[in-house]
């Protein structure tokens, strides 16, 4: 059995100034969830104080188009209406939404967040299953120690299952297939009772979709290692429930910790196997509207088990929404021991992806700190950008020139592919599409609306970040055109009534006059002077490098 960890567990807190209260709504395929918690930093811990779920179906689309239908859009956007009531109630400070598989993949499924946006003011990342993964981990790791023992971990939901090994730190491998309990359903079960031929293709097609993950999983387990596996969702807390109480005639007060095995699972599939959905219904236990849709999940769960050669599974409740508490947690610098590691998990993945892709990271890293040093001196005169568009802007200077892997000729709009595929994980699906679109104009033309990449940006706020970070990149390529760092520091001066900036180039050597770099800032200047409204003047400083720290 495994261990609680009594610092993060949903324990009751002292009243503390310090305490802060937030919300995360996780937009699944089967169901919107949302958790509101009360944090106390001092520990680092969050307390759970409410949870809502209404079961929408986001996964039941137009069969001939994919799309979400307009009808559960409508009940989807009525419902996350009801959770902003609930958390303004409880005085939430912030709504953090994150949307998965059934919006990722309906053509429409953009418009329907920026409809959510426009009608209830409610901000939905869009993530990739990669960073659903990673996500369902920190959750995980929340809620339970794994004494640096490596564990697998199964997320089984409406539209896709995740499957993670970890051991504490790094995530050793993140998947997601295209398998959910919803998506099964609707698309490969058209008896009640199931069929034997439709039963035995479910079988089969859930094992075959699988099977990609589980050999990466098994394939960064070292020699000896047979990992526990964790099993998180409605689907397998559904299926812990009716266990217990089959077992023991009660349900336990939290399944956190309760553990079934793949023997008594088999035994639960051939029972369900042979039920109507009414008489699924009909099992003591059985949630609302997750009977239609139980075996499908139950068969995704017995194939992995088989595939991992695991004998049983441990539930754990903290999953995706709890993953994006502990996230926010992370980048709002309240973790600082536990978990520590995972903090820097965008940094990581941008370096990796630089690496991958022979990035010069000196040149790289120069550019970079130019950019920002740029965003700092003009933050509050030329724009009014904050730390989070200052973190993707720095994203993209370092990636800007990794276009240069597949070919020199328009390499900044192969950057823009390489960076919109590169799954840099830590970051939502939009801030991915922001990156990647100040990357593609960090030369050459600016943006346009003719453009399809600028195009995919979906509010006008997105396309003037990338509108106005993009110029101040343009200038801190400029300030290295040589790549040998010629030039040690720049000093921005604004003059409001002239509407000018003066640019002060220090040279690293006083013997160079970095002209090559004074062209380059002259030529690419214009985009920067029209997007602002300003004239841009650059002097070289003869005098020493002054000290702006």
């Amino acid at each position: 059995m495994l261990n609680l960890v009594s610092s993060w567990e949903s324990i009751p807190t002292q009243p503390s100034k310090q305490h802060r209260i937030i919300a995360a709504i996780d937009l699944g395929t089967n169901s919107l969830h949302m958790v509101v918690v009360k944090i106390d930093p001092t520990l680092p811990a969050f307390s759970i104080i409410a949870r809502e779920k209404e079961t929408v179906r986001l996964g039941d689309r137009n069969l001939t188009t994919g799309e979400l239908k307009p009808e559960i859009i409508k009940k989807a956007i009525a419902a996350l209406g009801r959770f902003q009531e609930v958390a303004k109630t409880i005085n939430a400070e912030t709504i953090i939404a994150v949307a998965t598989s059934a919006v990722r993949e309906a053509p429409n499924g953009k418009d329907f967040l920026h409809t959510i946006e426009t009608e209830l003011g409610l901000s939905v990342n869009l993530i990739s299953g990669q960073e659903e993964a990673r996500r369902i981990y920190l959750g995980v790791l929340s809620g339970m120690e794994f004494n640096n023992q490596p564990h697998t971990i199964i997320d089984i939901g409406g539209g896709s299952t995740e499957l993670i090994l970890g051991d504490s730190q790094q995530p050793r491998t993140l998947t997601s297939s295209k398998v959910g309990a919803v998506r099964l359903t609707s698309e490969l079960i058209t008896t009640d009772p199931i069929s034997n031929t439709e039963f035995q293709y479910l079988q089969a097609y859930a094992r075959g979709m699988l099977e990609r993950s589980v050999e990466e999983v098994l394939a960064n387990l070292e020699f000896g290692e047979s990992p526990r596996l964790v099993g998180t969702a409605g689907t397998i807390e559904t299926l812990a429930m009716i266990h217990a109480r089959e077992k023991s005639g009660v349900i336990p007060s939290t399944l956190n910790g309760y553990q079934f095995s793949l023997k008594d699972l088999q035994e639960l599939v051939n029972r369900l196997r042979k039920l109507s959905n009414a008489e699924t219904a009909e099992i003591p236990g059985m949630p609302d509207k997750r009977a239609e849709v139980i075996l499908a999940g139950a068969v995704i769960l017995q194939e992995a088990m088989t595939l991992l050669g695991s004998e049983s599974v441990t539930v754990c409740e903290r999953s995706l929404r709890e993953g994006v508490i502990v996230d926010w947690m992370l980048t709002h610098g309240l973790i600082e021991d536990k978990l520590r590691y995972q903090s820097s998990v965008r940094e990581r993945n941008v370096l990796k992806l630089a690496n991958k892709y022979h990035i010069n990271l000196e040149y790289s890293d120069r550019v970079a700190k130019f950019a920002e040093s740029l965003f700092d001196q003009t933050q509050g005169t030329l724009h009014h950008w904050g730390s989070d568009e200052r973190q993707l802007l720095w994203a993209a200077a370092i990636l800007h020139n990794c276009g240069h892997y597949v070919s020199h000729s328009s390499h900044h709009k192969h950057s823009y592919y390489l960076i919109r595929n590169g799954e840099l994980l830590g970051y939502t699906e939009t801030e991915i599409e922001i990156i990647a679109n100040l990357a593609r104009y960090h030369r050459k033309s600016p943006p346009k609306k003719k453009h399809e990449n600028y195009q995919g940006l979906l509010t006008k706020e997105q396309r003037q970040i990338v509108s106005q970070l993009s110029a101040i990149l343009r200038l801190a390529v400029a300030l290295d055109r040589r790549q040998i760092g010629a030039i040690a520091q720049v000093q921005c001066e604004y003059y409001s009534q002239l509407r000018q900036v003066n640019l002060l180039i220090y040279p690293s050597k006083s013997d160079d006059d970095c002209a090559l770099e004074l062209w380059s800032l002259d030529y690419k200047k214009g985009v920067f002077e029209e997007e602002f409204e300003v004239k841009l003047v650059a002097n070289l400083e003869t005098s020493s490098v002054p000290n702006f720290s």
